[in-house]
């Protein structure tokens, strides 16, 4: 794709982080900024300087398949980048089929529990609404690239990796994230959407398991300390949704897969406070305000409560990382190793002005498209990024300035 043409949608903290992290790049002519908030779209673009030349700003709904479709045809726009929350990624993948173009997500459709079973059955399954859609980007020679941010993303590259480089055989792959950030002057501040926040943390958990298939369990269940690199250390984690358990399984062979999440107990009690009085809903209810009766989402608003973790970045100290274990064997000797991501936030605010759990989720999608352009990474249908070669991903990660790391456990 000589010449790429990009529709970036939502210009919050990972949407500018990846106009900041593509400016120093050449793989692409031009980059469409978009946002319900045109102003957000603006100040994005501004940031850029002398390098905005190649990026321009504009104003759409994210949840207009048609306004989307339409704006993709009018820039010519070979890929979208959809860098907004989970709600909005149907109308989102949809409109780039329609469109033509190809399309890549960090986060993938939303799951539902299954209503009589929650704790032991999958209802629908993240990414589920968009595998059902996956014959129809086959038929249009298009790909849709589901999880590419960090996690889902360089989690699932590095399962890719292990399974092609490290391993003969795969008993387990566990996703595991921890971090030693803090931020000043907050009790409660995410370094992360809070609304995705909630969303994976209040659903049931998924594991899987060869024999067993997917299946779920209680939030933050399993609970085991992780000793995480680079002085990070060991934090407790728990068992936590998310589209890894969902991806892995379809394109690398392993007995088991799991995600955990350290997230500390005071920010577990917080997400059950809110869970118990009903503020992690989607729904809007009725509230009764100056001027009459409005309809308003309580997770809408705990999120206009709570600082934008785009905001944080001068307030937060330490490092977060984001890795995939694995164990198996290797040679017909047992194998067990982490293979991982960190970034300083000192070092992610120094040199792109973003807090460094928003820059670790915006560089990977960035890489992925680089390597779109390049004709190294390609294909049609709905896949995953382990789907995909991982050497080449692993590569350009490093030339961009940030390595990652392999530790046997």
């Amino acid at each position: 794709m000589a010449g790429m043409r990009i529709l970036l949608v939502g210009a919050g903290g990972v949407g500018t982080a990846i106009t900041r992290i593509s400016a120093r790049r050449a793989f692409f002519d031009h980059m469409v900024v978009a946002d319900y908030d045109l102003s957000r779209a603006e100040a994005a673009v501004a940031h850029l300087g002398d390098a905005a030349s190649r990026f321009r700003a504009v104003r759409v709904d994210a949840s207009d398949e048609a306004a989307v479709t339409a704006l993709l045809t009018e820039e010519h726009c070979d890929v979208l980048l959809n860098a907004t929350d989970p709600r909005f990624v149907m109308p989102l993948f949809n409109a780039a089929l329609t469109a033509g173009a190809h399309y890549l997500d960090m986060a993938m459709s939303l799951s539902h529990p299954h209503p009589e079973h929650p704790y032991e059955i999958c209802g629908t399954k993240l990414g589920d609404e968009q595998f059902e859609r996956a014959a129809a980007w086959e038929k249009a020679g298009r790909l849709a690239l589901v999880g590419m941010g960090v996690e889902p993303g360089l989690s699932d590259v590095f399962a890719r990796y292990a399974a092609d480089e490290l391993f003969d055989e795969i008993e387990e792959i566990g996703i595991r994230d921890g971090a030693n950030l803090t931020v000043d002057g907050y009790d409660f501040a995410p370094s992360f959407s809070i609304w995705t926040t909630i969303e994976e943390c209040l659903n049931p958990p998924v594991v899987y398991e060869a024999d067993r298939g997917w299946y779920t369990t209680a939030p933050f269940s399993d609970p085991e300390v992780f000793d995480f690199p680079e002085g990070i250390g060991p934090v407790e984690c728990v068992n936590v949704e998310h589209e890894e358990v969902l991806l892995v399984p379809r394109w690398v062979d392993a007995k088991r897969v799991t995600f955990k999440y350290g997230l500390g107990d005071e920010f577990i009690n917080t997400l059950k406070v809110l869970h118990q009085l009903g503020l992690d809903r989607a729904r809007p209810v009725t509230v009764n305000g100056d001027l009459g009766k409005v309809q308003v989402s309580p997770r809408d608003v705990v999120a206009a409560c709570l600082p934008d973790p785009a905001t944080l970045g001068e307030r937060m100290h330490g490092k977060t990382c984001a890795g995939t274990w694995v164990k198996g064997v290797k040679d017909g000797r047992p194998r067990e190793i982490y293979l991982y991501h960190v970034v300083d936030n000192q070092w992610s605010m120094r040199e792109y002005g973003s807090q460094a759990v928003v820059w670790q989720t915006a560089v990977n999608p960035v890489v992925a498209l680089e390597l779109m352009a390049a004709g190294t990474w390609s294909g049609s249908g709905v896949l995953g990024p382990e789907a995909l070669p991982a050497r080449p991903f692993l590569d350009l990660l490093t030339q961009y300035g940030s390595p990652w790391g392999l530790r046997e456990q």
